[in-house]
């Protein structure tokens, strides 16, 4: 069975972590948190940012990056870095187990021993190359949805809705 899991390896910024709960909630995927984070579950900034979604989320804590890998042998992980050599949405990612997008902390990315290890995994979004990277929350949106557009957005509504008139 497919299904999106979006890791966050030590992050640092409430706000961010707001913001991907929110993007986890609304596309079903799970949450993997490794700790040390910089902030806590509580947090006040954190809860404002996922507002009313965070009873939609599904949240997982970790201790380490192992424990993920070892919790999850049947994923598959994908490392987000700036790093990588293949371009986010030339990766194919299966329908036919679950998926681990991953991602580092925001001001030092991954850990380059582990990006090393898995090279066939590291991809990357393209951006200008004078520039040092994406915020994470936006990273993170732009992955989400290239895996669920090669899925073809399972369980996601495609058709809006006006509030005052009808499409015909």
């Amino acid at each position: 069975m497919n299904r999106l899991n979006i890791v966050l390896v030590e992050p640092q910024i409430p706000q961010n972590t707001g913001n991907i709960s929110r993007t986890c909630a609304v596309t079903g995927a799970a949450l993997h948190l490794v700790k040390p984070l910089g902030f806590t579950i509580t947090d006040k900034q954190l809860k404002r940012a996922g507002l009313d979604y965070w009873d939609k989320l599904e949240i997982h804590e970790y201790d380490s990056f192992d424990e993920v890998r070892q919790a999850n042998p049947e994923g598959e992980f994908y490392y987000f870095t700036t790093k990588g050599r293949t371009v986010h949405s030339e990766a194919r990612y299966p329908d036919d187990r679950p998926v681990f997008i991953v991602f580092g902390r925001e001001d030092k990315g991954l850990p380059e021993d582990l990006l090393y290890a898995n090279p066939n995994s590291c991809v990357r979004i393209p951006m200008r190359p004078t520039l040092r990277s994406l915020n994470l929350s936006n990273s993170v949106a732009i992955a989400a949805y290239e895996v669920l557009r090669q899925w073809d957005y399972p369980d996601l509504g495609r058709e809006g809705k006006l509030t005052q008139y009808t499409w015909e």
